[in-house]
Parts: C-alpha cells; structure tokens; sequence
C-alpha cells in the first residue's frame, strides 16, 4: 500500500454474503479482473476511472460505479488526488433473494448502467458501510437490502441469456477446463492450443471473446480467486500461493493487491478475526 493510502477488506461475520471495502488510493491500478458477487462503489472523494466493454468510464463523489459479476475491468485513479470510496460485494444469492421478493423482475438480474449519478444512493451505501463498522447488522442488512432493491429498480433489469454456443465459445471452454484443473502448473499456450486441436491466435481470439480476456490474465484472475477461498479458511499466505501456481508469496501478494485491493495477509487477519 502507497504512502496515504488505507484500505479495509473486510465481511461482516453476521453478514457472510458480502463483502465490504472502504478505501483510499492515491495511484492504484487494478488489473483488468473479474468478481464473483456484484460490485457498488460509491466514491467519496476524487475519481476512479475503470475501463470496462472497451469504455473507460468515471465516477467522481455522489455516483455509484455498478457491475454485474463476472465482467472483466480494470481500474485507477482518475485525478492526481486518487479517490476514496465505499464499496459493497453482494453475493449473487443474496441479490437473486431480494429481487425475488420485493420486484417484478425474473431471469437473472443485473445493472444496466455501469455508472449512475445518484447521491442518494451513494449515500446509502456509506450508510451500510457505518452500521456495519458499528456492529449494527441489522441496520447493515437492512439498509443492503434498500440498496440492492434501489439500485436494480432504478438501474437494473434482467441480464441476456447467454449466447448460443459456437465452436469457438466451446474451444475456450475446454481450454478454460484445464486451466482450471491445471492451474498450479499450466500448458503453454502452443501446447494447450495443440492439446485442443487448433492454432494458437485461433485459441487467443476465442479465450478473449469468450472471457473478456486473454489465458495468461484470465489465469492470474482465477489464481487469486481460489487463493482467496484457501486465505478464508485459514490457509497461510505462502501455503496458498504455492497452492495455486505463484511462485511465493511475493507473487501472490503483487497480483492479490491489484485484484482484490489489499495484501493477503491483511484480507486473511480481517476474514479470521473473531466475530
């Protein structure tokens, strides 16, 4: 972490289906990565820029930065001053449960904005971030219900079934499969290409139209996602590293923080502190 900068990644243990980030960066980047729960940010002061589906886009204090699980983006400081937000992670059950009762909406929701000047909302965000800080998980969880509900009804909808299956859709897929089976020690892209019976741009292209990104970065996105779950229970740092393909900690640590936000010996203190 930069000098003047502080986060907190933290989840509240009466709370286990979100996350919660409170932070301020001064010349962070975050490289391009996905999250498996939905992201609302509410920057306070300053500005984040994000780049995501080939845009960048801006959120300065009283805009809410909103996006779906699993879409590849990258993000950091839109000004010299850097930003400090609020940021909440609800898990996509949660989310589903609460549309499912209080809205009209059916399918698999999702924001249709990806940036929206709503003070209002921002506001409620910091709200829940405060109650939880206070121990109040009543009021935390009820004002994240208010805010997931305002949120989607406002900027929401239902998110497109997924495209019909091409024979390059389904060669990333089979490519993703190994990946993931063999993360700790993958094929180069020549030999997964070969093991797949196709050309290796032919395999670059797919991965990238499939997953928003290339092998090699979908790779080291997956890699700190499984660490994560291997830190949460109560895996060491360097156990965890090794577990899923870096070469130590140091390598986890670098592309920990520019994924998630924080090292990973400060997300794990904060997942295993007493409740």
């Amino acid at each position: 972490m930069g000098t003047g900068e502080s986060a907190r990644h933290w989840r509240h243990p009466q709370l286990p289906e979100v996350d919660l980030l409170r932070a301020s960066y001064l010349r962070k980047t975050f490289a391009r990565h996905t999250h498996d729960a939905y992201v609302i940010g509410a920057v306070a002061q300053g500005v984040e820029a994000f780049v995501l589906g080939g845009a960048e886009h801006r959120a300065v204090p009283g805009r809410l930065a909103l996006i779906n699980p699993g879409v590849p983006h990258s993000a950091h400081a839109g000004s010299p001053e850097g930003w400090s937000y609020d940021v909440l992670y609800p898990a996509p059950a949660l989310v589903t449960r609460t549309v499912a009762e209080t809205t009209s909406l059916r399918g698999t929701p999702g924001f249709a904005a990806t940036v929206a000047d709503d003070p209002e909302g921002a506001a409620l965000v910091a709200r829940v971030h405060r109650a939880a800080e206070a121990g109040q998980a009543l009021a935390a969880d009820s004002l994240m219900r208010i805010v997931i509900v305002r949120l989607l009804r406002l900027y929401g909808g239902t998110l497109p079934s997924r495209p019909v299956a091409t024979a390059g859709s389904r060669t990333a897929e089979r490519a993703r499969a190994v990946l993931e089976e063999r993360m700790a020690d993958p094929p180069t892209l020549e030999a997964l290409a070969g093991e797949l019976g196709t050309g290796t741009f032919s395999l670059l292209r797919a991965y990238r139209e499939r997953y928003g990104m290339p092998p090699h970065a979908w790779l080291t996105d997956a890699r700190v996602h499984r660490a994560r779950r291997l830190l949460d229970a109560g895996v060491p740092p360097a156990q965890a590293a090794a577990a899923v393909g870096f070469t130590d900690q140091s390598h986890l640590s670098r592309h920990f923080g520019r994924i998630v936000g924080v090292p990973p010996g400060a997300y794990q203190r904060e997942r295993l502190r007493p409740g």
